[in-house]
């Protein structure tokens, strides 16, 4: 099934499916209602040391995608992610305002190449 990304602050969609807000911090002004999620998952999210460092700077992103995959290995959510993901369409939000440079592109991607994800 698909594994989609949306940030947290655009209109919910009935193709949606699962919504899964994927930050560690929740999104600033965003009231619990207007997120219309069905889990918020921030211990998936990167650590808070790798999100610091990151800072949604370009120029870091590789780096952060090899640091951010390395603290993913072995963490139960990931697993938990791929079950709903074969499961049905799950949309993973996030905050940054930075489309294709975020945890949750990371995330897809990984699912992505995850066997029944």
């Amino acid at each position: 099934m698909p594994v989609r990304i949306k940030r947290v602050y655009d209109a919910p969609a009935k193709e949606d499916g699962e919504r899964i807000l994927v930050d560690r911090l929740w999104p600033r002004g965003l009231s619990k209602e207007k997120a219309h999620l069905d889990e918020w998952m921030k211990d998936i999210a990167p650590s808070p040391a790798l999100r610091q460092w990151f800072g949604h700077k370009p120029e870091r992103w590789e780096a952060f995608l090899a640091r951010y995959r390395q603290e993913l290995k072995g963490n139960p959510l990931l697993d938990d992610l791929s079950r709903r993901a074969a499961a049905g369409t799950v949309t993973l939000l996030y905050g940054a305002r930075d489309e294709k440079r975020n945890q949750a592109v990371v995330l897809a991607g990984i699912l992505g190449e995850k066997p029944g994800a």
